[in-house]
């Protein structure tokens, strides 16, 4: 396999990540003050819809986790991009509560496995270029970034222009926008090789020995997710324009494309918990960097910071696993992490919202969420290179 066709790899397995993370998880912040306000949700019930995602990410983490090494990577990562995109679609054609919670589950339940396998996948481009695979770990996880520009430069623009009534038509455009990009991301798996056998069949990962590691992972998780689902309906309290809102969103993209290319020596580097500590610190300051710099620059400055370092987490813990553990646990190593990391991500939005239903404001609980995740990056530092197996 040739390097340039190596790099048209990653870029169509970070599509998928656009689809599964981006537009499956992350865009529901752009479309939540919509549906709050057509719907009369109040911000337990807004918290609950992401939390429902979460809840199914955890089932698909651990059903991805029993299957990991007894079914190809490229056919969990294929099928789980699939349902993903059918399950936005779905979201525009009714209002229900509990319809909605269904299908928010279910997208969940399939984009663990696209996450899981595409990282996988990532992990085993350049296996002797340890500067191209921390590029190409990174790459595959900055995909979200396209996904942000995407949805963040149309999404504000369209709700000002059509009101609250539009987010049917939004979740719609999600999901014909994710099968339009599916068949070029399923190309680019069908193109991987990841080993499923090497050495003992009964190989295992030794959990005791990353559990600062794992530890920290559901902290950021349980941080992260709270910025993201609730900083727009923040600013938007705070008076802040469609346009702002929009460029806001556009910069996270932005940085989380960029972010690769900073954080590349860094992954490279440390077979330690210092890549998760850092990315933890990063995204922490730039959660509470609103109420520290209040205003459009200091929201701006916010999503930047928060763009560069956010998909560097679960790119820091693909690469921890890399270079600890040998190739047969690599898939095992993704999901272990992605199952906590889908537990952490389902306490966040719940417990947000029920704090901003208390304080009557939702700035609250994205300002814990920020405390919280730097206690993520006081864990992660804790974490020692493991002893190769």
């Amino acid at each position: 396999m040739t390097s340039g066709r190596d790099w048209w790899i990653v870029i169509g397995l970070a599509l998928g990540v656009t689809v599964s993370n981006a537009f499956a998880r992350f865009a529901y912040g752009l479309i939540l003050p919509a549906m709050q306000s057509d719907l009369s949700w109040s911000y337990t019930q807004s918290g609950w819809i992401n939390t429902a995602n979460a809840l199914g990410y955890i089932g698909g983490a651990v059903l991805t986790f029993a299957a990991i090494g007894r079914v190809p990577a490229k056919w969990l990562f294929s099928v789980g991009l699939v349902v993903t995109a059918l399950s936005l679609l779905m979201c525009g054609f009714g209002d229900g509560f509990w319809y909605l919670t269904f299908w928010r589950i279910l997208a969940g339940v399939a984009g663990a496995p696209v996450f899981i396998a595409g990282g996988t996948m990532a992990a085993s481009l350049f296996p002797d270029d340890a500067r191209r695979n921390a590029l190409a770990i990174a790459g595959y996880f900055g995909g979200a970034g396209l996904g942000m520009i995407l949805s963040g430069a149309l999404l504000p623009g369209l709700f000002a222009r059509h009101g609250a009534l539009f987010w049917p038509e939004a979740w719609v455009g999600l999901g014909a926008t994710s099968l339009v990009l599916a068949p070029f991301s399923i190309w680019a798996a069908g193109q991987t090789e990841v080993s499923r056998k090497t050495g003992k069949d009964d190989a295992s990962l030794p959990v005791g020995k990353m559990g600062f590691a794992l530890l920290g992972y559901g902290l950021f998780a349980t941080g992260y997710i709270v910025y993201l689902t609730f900083i727009v309906a923040s600013v938007r309290e705070a008076g802040m324009s469609a346009a702002a809102i929009s460029g806001g969103w556009v910069i996270i993209g932005i940085g989380i494309i960029l972010s690769p290319f900073l954080w590349r020596p860094v992954l490279a580097r440390w077979a330690s918990g210092v890549p998760l500590a850092l990315a933890c610190v990063v995204t922490g300051v730039a959660t509470l960097l609103p109420w520290i710099v209040p205003g459009a620059v200091g929201f701006a400055l916010s999503a930047l910071l928060f763009g560069l370092a956010v998909f560097i987490g679960p790119g820091a813990v693909t690469s921890f696993g890399r270079k600890n553990l040998p190739q047969a646990l690599w898939g095992k190593s993704v999901s272990l992490f992605t199952l906590i990391f889908a537990i952490g991500q389902t306490v966040g939005p719940v417990a947000a919202g029920a704090i901003a239903d208390m304080t009557g404001t939702v700035d609250t609980g994205v300002i814990v969420a920020g405390g919280i995740l730097l206690c993520a990056a006081a864990l992660a530092v804790l974490q020692r290179p493991l002893v190769q197996v």
